[in-house]
């Protein structure tokens, strides 16, 4: 599924979200792929909203997130297993709290499924914490890292199979 509005206030996922809320639908799971494919391999090129997250995780942009509530513990274990393990660095970081504590964790269609109590995942090269054509005319095609973004695809393929 897609969604639009994102940059407007998320008013696509907001609304389908709160659709499902209401109607009491269950969901597995949501993935959000954001901002994916930018890869950068130099030394301090990868940034964090908040300095205590530079002792936890790579110095170098070359590595893939998954960011989620804590219901997704397991599956952000068994998806960034599957993902390595297939040859993209991956990492994940769990969120408490819908990520109201860490602001810049819901900026992406995921945040509204936490705040609808569902379980959900954001999938991103965190954008602007390392891409420096992050909504700029510069960010084209040309500047992503192809490879890293099909060993994403596919390590997700592979870890949708297993949940």
């Amino acid at each position: 599924m897609a969604f639009d509005l994102e940059e407007f206030g998320l008013l696509g996922s907001s609304h389908y979200a709160t659709q499902l809320q209401q109607q009491q639908q269950p969901l597995r799971l949501m993935i959000s792929l954001e901002m994916l494919g930018y890869c950068d391999y130099s030394p301090n090129s990868q940034s964090y909203p908040v300095e205590v997250l530079k002792y936890f995780y790579p110095h170098q942009g070359n590595f893939i997130a998954l960011i989620g509530n804590l219901p997704t513990l397991v599956d952000m274990l068994r998806i960034s297993h599957i993902i390595s393990k297939r040859g993209t660095n991956c990492r994940w970081l769990p969120v408490p709290d819908r990520g109201l504590i860490l602001p810049d964790t819901r900026r992406s269609n995921h945040s509204p499924f936490w705040d609808a109590g569902y379980r959900s995942i954001m999938v991103t090269d965190t954008a602007n914490l390392r891409n420096p054509h992050y909504h700029k005319g510069s960010d084209s095609i040309d500047t992503l890292d192809l490879d890293l973004l099909t060993g994403v695809y596919r390590g997700l393929a592979a870890s949708i199979r297993y949940l």
